[in-house]
């Protein structure tokens, strides 16, 4: 299985971001996925899950702003990204939920 993130950069805050995980080597519509992030110094920690079934689930940090999605045609997951805080500044990761396999990371970066 392979990851590819993308869509990360560089946005003033209040602004907006969407990412992008590009999956390949499985079955990605049978899959639930997530959207991990790891600030500097800080232990990696969820910020949002979609099922195979389209149900998503947020961490309360991100949950209004953020909007998680995917598109199995494409085998492609989304992470929509409003309202951004310097806070979020960190480096994004996919993740297959139930498989150890990750992505390769895409740095976010909030600052005016």
């Amino acid at each position: 299985a392979q990851l590819v993130e993308s869509g990360g950069g560089l946005v003033q805050p209040g602004g907006s971001l969407r990412l992008s995980c590009a999956a390949s080597g499985f079955t990605f519509s049978g899959y639930g996925m997530g959207w991990y992030r790891q600030a500097p110094g800080k232990q990696r920690e969820l910020v949002a899950i979609i099922s195979a079934g389209g149900t998503t689930n947020y961490a309360d940090s991100v949950k209004g702003r953020y909007t998680v999605s995917r598109d199995n045609a494409k085998n492609t997951m989304y992470l929509q990204m409003n309202s951004l805080k310097p806070e979020d500044t960190a480096v994004y990761y996919c993740k297959i939920l139930s498989l150890a396999y990750w992505g390769q990371g895409t740095q976010v970066t909030v600052s005016s």
